[in-house]
């Protein structure tokens, strides 16, 4: 069984080092809720769930400034193999403010500013600056 998120953050990550205008995933919620995030924070420029026969999947549009992608790092933490949690006491600004940590909570998927506000921990999905 593979990883459908770190499936996802790879055809991103490789998208955006040829500079492609969109990037098609295999669609699950758990990945569309990432990809909201990402569009929140400024990370793409906009995302839409489509189907091809009976294959769902989310055509994700990445988004440069002057050229350059705006996503210079992006990487999953919590591996299927290895689970990675953080307590809402230990969350911390990522890369200074600039990046941001996605993390799974039982309130929902959300950023570590929202986590921290809410004052909730949980799974830390990915790391994105």
């Amino acid at each position: 069984m593979t990883d459908p998120i770190a499936d996802m953050l790879t055809r991103i990550r490789n998208a955006c080092m040829v500079r492609k205008e969109y990037v098609d995933v295999i669609y699950s919620k758990l990945c569309e809720d990432v990809v909201k995030i990402l569009k929140d924070q400024g990370f793409i420029k906009n995302y839409k769930t489509d189907a091809e026969g009976n294959k769902k999947f989310i055509r994700i549009y990445l988004k440069y400034v002057d050229k350059e992608p705006v996503i210079h790092e992006i990487k999953r933490v919590s591996k299927p193999g290895l689970r990675k949690y953080i307590k809402a006491k230990a969350i911390r600004p990522y890369k200074s403010g600039i990046g941001v940590r996605i993390l799974t909570t039982n309130k929902g998927v959300m950023t570590d500013k929202e986590a921290k506000k809410n004052n909730v921990g949980g799974e830390v999905i990915c790391e994105i600056w």
